[in-house]
């Protein structure tokens, strides 16, 4: 049967094509929108709301004692997530667990975010580090976007920290008053900088746009330049590249150690 002869089949001998005519367009109207709403999912997801779900949360203790103080005992929270499975790894140890960013993945995507507490002049802080832009061309060309979805899904991720160190906030609850400084590090001067996010109860429930508080100058404490009891660690926990600010002259991460 030729093909002239296939478009003059009554409908009936071929399932599937709605009749009358006006039916048929009438379908292919609602198939062209029904892949175009199909389309648009992808967006809706990263432009929505950012929601924390603790059943894709994966929690792992390295040798630190839940319970004991941050004041006390270094403790650093290492968090990737993979958008394959759309689960949440959560590490939290004395350092930074290095194994969990090996892998050609995470080296590409360089999505994680580290965090270490700090007991700055007797005051507890909770310092957040996001990798925006630097390494390859590709960060580059998407830094505003990176710099927004950090944004965006930083409230989860700390809310995964107060979820997944559980036992540490119940018997610290004032930890919750901490203040949170927000380290963006970038090759790009626009999303280089630190931003103070308030205190961490306050934090995870914002919508992600910063605004600087009326006379504050945006600079993260700075512990006592001699030895004492009302600093700690004594050290950095987290070291970041130097080439940012060797490529920019200056940057307000440069109080960061080097490696």
């Amino acid at each position: 049967m030729g093909l002239a002869a296939l478009l003059l089949v009554p409908t009936q001998t071929k399932p599937g094509l709605p009749w009358p005519p006006h039916q048929q367009q009438n379908s292919i109207v609602y198939e062209h929108r029904e892949k175009r709403q199909r389309s648009m999912v992808p967006v809706a997801r990263l432009f929505g709301p950012a929601i924390f779900e603790a059943s894709k949360l994966k929690v792992l203790f390295l040798g630190v004692d839940e319970k004991k103080h941050p004041g006390n005992l270094p403790r650093t929270y290492t968090l990737t997530h993979s958008d394959i499975t759309s689960k949440i790894t959560l590490a939290i140890s004395h350092t930074i667990n290095r194994a969990q960013l090996q892998g050609w993945y995470n080296r590409l995507q360089r999505d994680e975010v580290v965090a270490d507490w700090k007991k700055v002049q007797g005051k507890m802080s909770l310092h957040v580090h996001c990798h925006i832009s630097g390494g390859h061309f590709l960060l580059d060309f998407i830094a505003k976007l990176r710099h927004y979805i950090f944004c965006k899904e930083l409230p989860v991720v700390l809310k995964a920290f107060v979820h997944g160190d559980g036992n540490l906030f119940s018997h610290y609850p004032e930890l919750e008053d901490a203040q949170v400084w927000v380290y963006f590090h970038s090759n790009l001067g626009e999303f280089n900088r630190v931003e103070c996010w308030g205190p961490l109860r306050e934090a995870t429930e914002r919508d992600g746009r910063w605004v600087k508080p009326p006379g504050e100058d945006n600079k993260p404490p700075h512990p006592c330049p001699d030895d004492c009891s009302c600093c700690f660690p004594p050290q950095n926990l987290i070291s970041w590249p130097p080439h940012f600010e060797e490529e920019k002259g200056h940057s307000p991460l440069s109080t960061l150690p080097t490696e």
